[in-house]
């Protein structure tokens, strides 16, 4: 009787110690969509690539539940580079307000994109 209550013991205890490794992101299909954006950078790429950030943005299912480091950022950029400049300012602004850590670097890449808006103005 003592042997198998220490088997069910020792059971109960195993698996209570196996966890879910969830990871803290969700990336969608962003390594591949990425690595075929920087190898063409033809139209398809970049809409599979800017459709990717989307799904990215707007579901989350890592255990953190926020869009991951850099991901505002370069949807920002992208979007900026396409000519959707107020749409891509406002992902900047999202960057920053979610990591502020990056208020340096997307500062310089809002100040830049101000000073192209200036220049096409005059």
């Amino acid at each position: 009787m003592k042997k198998i209550l220490f088997l069910a013991v020792t059971a109960i205890m195993l698996a209570s110690c196996q966890t879910a490794n969830k990871p803290l992101y969700s990336w969608s299909k962003y390594e591949s969509v990425s690595y075929a954006y920087l190898k063409s950078k033809n139209d398809k790429s970049t809409k599979a690539l800017l459709e990717d950030y989307k799904k990215i943005v707007a579901k989350q299912n890592g255990s953190r539940k926020q869009v991951p480091p850099g991901v505002y950022a370069d949807y920002g950029f992208l979007l900026i580079q396409n000519g959707r400049t107020t749409e891509g300012r406002a992902f900047l602004k999202k960057e920053i307000a979610l990591y502020p850590e990056s208020k340096i670097f997307i500062d310089r890449i809002l100040l830049m994109t101000e000073q192209e808006k200036d220049e096409k103005t005059k």
